[in-house]
């Protein structure tokens, strides 16, 4: 599944728009790294554990978007976006979402 954040994709042709898809996913970390990361929120440094539970989050609403394009028959997903919001201390949803497209080659 080709995934762009652009509207087109250069030397490809949108043939049909199939829709709207999109995944999101809501996590929390673990106690203990929630109390390590509050730590480095006060000393300073990489909050390596909460860049572990974005990179998750981020990787699974993303494969859930594509199943969904899947399921709709599309071979591409453009106009990707992001956002993430804070559910309560130490939990945030991650949403992407783009359009599912058939794309060939022009």
């Amino acid at each position: 599944m080709l995934i762009v954040n652009t509207e087109t994709v250069p030397g490809q042709r949108i043939v049909k728009a199939l829709g709207v898809v999109k995944g999101n996913t809501v996590q929390a970390k673990h106690l203990g790294k929630d109390i390590i990361g509050g730590l480095r929120n006060l000393v300073g440094g990489r909050m390596t554990e909460y860049e572990e539970m974005f990179i998750e989050s981020r990787e699974f609403a993303e494969s859930e978007m594509i199943k969904e394009a899947e399921k709709l028959g599309a071979n591409a997903i453009v106009n990707v976006r992001y956002t993430t919001s804070s559910i309560m201390d130490g939990s945030s949803e991650v949403l992407v979402y783009g359009t599912a497209v058939l794309i060939e080659d022009e």
